[in-house]
């Protein structure tokens, strides 16, 4: 989704927000130096297949998924990592790997790793690799509807 179509659409919610732009960076730790937040403050997105159903997994900057506890979580048979061709097409107008956490906008499931819910912010990918926005948690969560639970983990 274009960072218009989704201005506008948050504005059509009501909801305050802040853009943030930043040089061009390409994974969501080099995201959070480059605009100068915390990697528990951005959130990540990662595209995932539950059960072959394609799906949004939410999470810190700073954490990992851990498939095997998002499985359990979800009581799936399996969750997988998606590849780029398997949802590219899905985004149009979004930079691949810049999508923004909005699975409702798409028909697509949304899951939130809980520790992301403690944050009164949260920025996020605004559809391109240059630009972030900010918004409180308790806004976004109203709007997406996403499922809660715990999968992540801090990396090795």
């Amino acid at each position: 989704m274009p960072l218009a179509k989704l201005r506008e659409y948050l504005e059509g919610h009501n909801v305050d927000y802040s853009l943030i732009r930043h040089p061009l960076t390409f994974t969501a730790q080099t995201t959070a130096q480059a605009a100068h937040i915390s990697g528990t403050d951005l959130a990540k997105t990662v595209m995932v297949k539950v059960d072959g159903r394609m799906s949004m997994a939410v999470l810190p900057a700073s954490l990992h998924v851990d498939f095997d506890q998002l499985t359990e979580a979800l009581g799936a048979q399996a969750v997988l990592l998606s590849i780029e061709g398997d949802f590219k097409d899905i985004f149009a107008g979004c930079e691949v790997g810049a999508m923004p956490p909005f699975g409702n906008l798409y028909g697509l499931e949304v899951f939130v790793e809980e520790s992301l819910t403690r944050d009164e912010e949260i920025a996020f990918n605004a559809g391109s690799h240059t630009e972030l926005m900010k918004m409180r948690y308790a806004d976004y969560a109203q709007l997406v509807q996403p499922t809660v639970v715990r999968f992540a983990h801090q990396p090795a």
